[in-house]
């Protein structure tokens, strides 16, 4: 009875010392991912900062324009972005944009764009409508499909097949801080901020309407790709920190 005591103790502690050696791994793998991910952040957050300051340039010297972009209509349906993981053992980061999209989305008309196994997997689930499943490993996203997403996304909106766009993603804050964040892509908000500078008149060519026509697709490509980095930083935070606590 001692023997076979002893003997299933010894096969506990052989597994235990596995799944820590997989734990480890994982966390060494989202460690040396994280470093190069935090470097993309930079880059697109300079990108983001430089367009969103062009678009308040536009839209405040030229606050009467017509663009179908600006002009809020009645909402009948709304198309939400979510961006999640490809994969689990990241912690809450998944569970957290999913209590997200139950607080915004469920019960009411909408289509969604996923990004990320998870949440594709999640909207099959739930039996939701599918914008575009195209899209679905977060891991393989890059610059040009953000921007094959704003042409789907702006095309679609010119056509009235939804009302408004909203992007569900994850900000990276710390290594151990990240928050889930809804932020609306269209229509915009005509409000600015002047910051005390004095209006000036900048001539468009052909005219302003063509112009900010053409940056919105830009402008939501690089939303999405923006959001696309944060949450795969949040991510990989999110499962060097779970990973961590399991070897300990």
């Amino acid at each position: 009875m001692a023997e076979s005591s002893m003997k299933d103790i010894s096969l506990r502690i052989k597994s235990i010392k596995s799944t820590k050696q997989i734990t480890k791994a994982m966390e060494l793998v989202a460690t040396s991912k994280l470093a190069k991910s935090k470097e993309l952040i930079k880059k697109s957050r300079i990108f983001h900062e430089e367009i969103n300051a062009a678009m308040n340039d536009i839209i405040s010297k030229h606050i009467e324009t017509s663009s179908p972009y600006l002009i809020p209509r009645e909402v009948k349906k709304t198309c939400y972005v979510v961006i999640a993981g490809d994969r689990g053992l990241a912690g809450g980061y998944n569970s957290n944009i999913f209590k997200l999209v139950e607080k915004n989305i469920l019960d009411k008309n909408t289509i969604i764009l996923p990004i990320g196994r998870r949440i594709v997997e999640y909207c099959k689930r739930r039996e939701m409508k599918v914008f575009s499943d195209d899209f679905s490993i977060i891991e393989k996203i890059n610059v040009g499909n953000c921007h094959e997403i704003a042409d789907l996304l702006t095309n679609a909106y010119l056509k009235n097949e939804f009302d408004e766009v909203y992007i569900i993603y994850t900000n990276y804050i710390t290594a151990l801080n990240q928050e889930a964040k809804i932020t609306k892509l269209l229509p915009l908000d005509k409000k600015y901020q002047e910051n005390g500078i004095k209006k000036e008149y900048i001539l468009f060519e052909p005219n302003s309407n063509a112009v900010l026509n053409e940056m919105i697709p830009s402008y939501i490509a690089g939303m999405v790709w923006g959001s696309v980095n944060e949450s795969l930083t949040s991510e990989l935070a999110a499962r060097r920190v779970a990973m961590e606590s399991a070897t300990k």
